[in-house]
């Protein structure tokens, strides 16, 4: 039986499945596949170039090499003024600026995305979210315009992101559709609980994007808390090692789509 639809969900999004269910504390106990409508047929060549090419590492590069032609990221030198800034603020920026400060202009931009394609609202931004009856708390829709104005249609190239980065899942572990992932906070009361069970479990509800690691010891840099989970491949957005090194580092990041999560409190 299907999980009945919670506040603060969208009742459509461009995925092949409900809001609700994507959130769903049981999506990851029994994934589903995902995937953005339109997005991989209208984007064939690349999904047909990137069969031939047996290197994770060059596939990565082939892909930033479609969106810098596709989206003109390459010639931001070339203008000036508001068309110079959106060509340099690409994909890549928004994932730096989300590893710098995930509740800064970039991280509304991302958790707008996730809200626009997957129907998940924000919980968290600068502060917990009053959002109800559909209006959105100003202090995100402020960050949240401030960024889209500065790019060149950074939606479709996080749709392209997304798509490839379930390509590579699929790829690279063709028999797995979990990970065992870590998350570290501060704050663990500032995520609503949504059931207690015995041992150190519970479900929690998390903000609509999220960042875990797959380094269990890494992730106690990140909090006096560490939670962790399983999370379905259908839900990850980005993970270290999806691009070049020299395009974006990372530490075994992995971007994740929130909503309700089981979780097991770690003792260090």
């Amino acid at each position: 039986m299907l999980p009945k639809p919670v506040p603060n969900y969208s009742t459509i999004n461009l995925c092949e499945h409900p809001p609700w269910v994507i959130a769903s504390d049981d999506f990851n106990a029994a994934p589903l596949d995902l995937s953005l409508a339109g997005v991989r047929e209208s984007n064939h060549d690349l999904f047909s170039k990137l069969e031939a090419v047996t290197e994770a590492k060059l596939r990565g590069q082939v892909f930033h090499d479609y969106l810098d032609v596709k989206f003109a990221l390459h010639q931001w030198a070339n203008y000036q003024g508001k068309a110079r800034s959106s060509l340099r603020n690409s994909y890549l920026r928004f994932l730096r600026g989300w590893e710098v400060d995930s509740n800064s202009t970039a991280g509304a931009v991302l958790k707008s995305w996730v809200q626009s394609r997957f129907g998940i609202a924000p919980t968290y931004h600068r502060g917990i979210l009053a959002m109800s009856d559909g209006e959105e708390d100003e202090r995100f829709a402020t960050d949240r315009m401030k960024g889209n104005t500065k790019t060149n249609n950074i939606f479709s190239q996080l749709d392209l992101l997304y798509e490839f980065c379930q390509y590579e899942l699929r790829r690279r572990f063709p028999d797995d559709s979990t990970r065992l992932l870590y998350r570290g906070t501060n704050d663990p009361e500032e995520h609503p609980v949504i059931s207690r069970e015995d041992r150190g479990r519970s479900c929690v509800r998390l903000n609509n994007l999220v960042s875990f690691t797959a380094d269990r010891e890494k992730a106690w840099e990140f909090g006096s808390t560490v939670w962790e989970t399983t999370v379905a491949h259908a839900k990850v957005i980005f993970f270290s090692g999806l691009l070049p090194d020299h395009l974006l580092h990372g530490e075994q990041e992995y971007l994740v789509v929130g909503g309700n999560y089981r979780v097991r409190e770690l003792l260090y």
